[in-house]
């Protein structure tokens, strides 16, 4: 039988309590005569302690230890929950990366899962193993070293297993219910959405909503693997993350998505020639950072400004990859501005393919509340905007409202 697979966070392994209740679900699907893949992040709080030890030691650190040093996090939750799960009678086994194997890329702390192998599990399954208590966030590179997969790495090993085992249904038990229209600790009126679309899960993953790890969703998506997100202390139905559906056709706007801690840099009166812009990113790309929006503004004198935005951990070191092109001689520029106090809200639905009008509708609703717009990016589905931080809940707020979000 193909197993389900079924993920539970730090949140919901937290303590030996939590981890006896998820056991529970875990032996509903046992008792249903179906075989479980049982994937378990570190317990809520730990991979942080792992970390902070590292970095008391040195701050400049060698990353195959820092992998194997955090990946002990996921290798005692395994365990401990494989070993609750024997004294209900149910047959379980803990599995670590290198055992199953997970086989990944050489990145060490953002590694990319390059291959499952089963036939160590489908043996013991044949065997009569009932579930194999997986731990999460790790794999094993091809000279044999502990690698780790990011941060909610845990949701991609979910997804890549349930990939690896035919598109196995892959539940991911959360501190949540499901997937809202806005986070419900800003917007009290948020909804639970029974279905959403791999695409609109994807931006607002992306976008800044908690609930998957962006990584995991672009799995699902190219290997087409059913998700279900559902509560880990109440086991009631979810949100499904599947395919777009024909019904989904009449909702325009599915969610408004927000990212607090971002920052906007700007370079002042750059050479407008082919090549500059290349010359810039290339510079942030060398550095590990993540851009995001990026606006050129219309040359004037053969000299144009080029803005981007960035999450605001990374503003020192954009500012020294500029500083260090400038100190070169490679970029002439006469200033570089940064603002620390900016914040991302977006609004995301496939359904804005075919309808025209969401932009200025943002746009007015926006205005109403005197909140000014300083950057704009677009996708097929998606509107983002960025704006002081300070008007960041009013900003979500007011588009949950504007859009009819609070309604079924």
């Amino acid at each position: 039988m193909t197993p389900v697979v079924m993920k539970f966070g730090g949140t919901s392994v937290a303590t030996i309590g939590k981890m006896q209740k998820a056991a529970r679900f875990i032996r509903q699907a046992v008792d249903d005569n179906t075989p479980v893949i049982a994937v378990v992040s570190a317990m809520a709080g730990e991979t942080n302690r792992l970390a902070e030890l590292v970095r008391s030691v040195s701050s400049v650190f060698d990353a195959r230890e820092y992998d194997n040093v955090l990946a002990t996090g996921e290798n005692v939750t395994s365990a401990l929950l494989a070993l609750i799960l024997q004294t209900m009678g149910v047959s379980a086994r803990s599995w670590q990366g290198w055992q199953v194997p997970v086989r990944t890329s050489s990145v060490h702390g953002a590694a990319r899962i390059l291959d499952i192998e089963r036939d160590r599990l489908d043996a013991r399954f044949a065997d009569g193993m009932e579930v194999a208590v997986i731990a999460g966030f790790q794999g094993v590179s091809s000279d044999g070293r502990i690698t780790t997969l990011g941060r909610g790495g845990s949701d991609l090993t979910a997804v890549a297993f349930a990939a690896a085992f035919d598109r196995a249904r892959c539940m991911i038990y959360t501190d949540v219910d499901g997937v809202f229209t806005a986070d419900p600790r800003v917007v009290k009126t948020a909804r639970k959405l029974e279905h959403i679309s791999y695409e609109e899960m994807l931006e607002l993953a992306s976008l800044g909503s908690k609930v998957l790890q962006t990584r995991s969703v672009e799995l699902a998506m190219r290997h087409r693997v059913p998700v279900h997100v559902l509560s880990s202390y109440t086991g009631q139905p979810g949100t499904y993350v599947t395919d777009e559906e024909t019904h989904m056709e009449t909702r325009t706007i599915s969610g408004i998505a927000h990212s607090r801690d971002e920052a906007k840099v700007t370079l002042q009166s750059v050479a407008d020639r082919p090549g500059i812009a290349a010359l810039i990113f290339t510079a942030l790309a060398n550095h590990d950072i993540n851009v995001d929006m990026i606006v050129q503004n219309i040359a004037e004198d053969k000299r144009t400004d080029i803005t981007f935005s960035c999450p605001v951990e990374d503003i020192a070191k954009a500012r020294s990859a500029i500083e260090l092109l400038q100190g070169r001689g490679d970029l002439n520029v006469a200033g570089l501005l940064c603002d620390e106090s900016v914040c991302k809200v977006s609004v995301v639905g496939i359904g804005m393919r075919t309808q025209s009008g969401i932009a200025a509708k943002m746009f007015a609703a926006l205005g109403r509340e005197g909140i000014n717009i300083k950057v704009i990016s677009t996708s097929e589905i998606k509107i983002s905007v960025l704006v002081d931080r300070k008007y960041m809940e009013l900003a979500v707020r007011t588009l949950h409202e504007e859009f009819g979000l609070h309604q079924k």
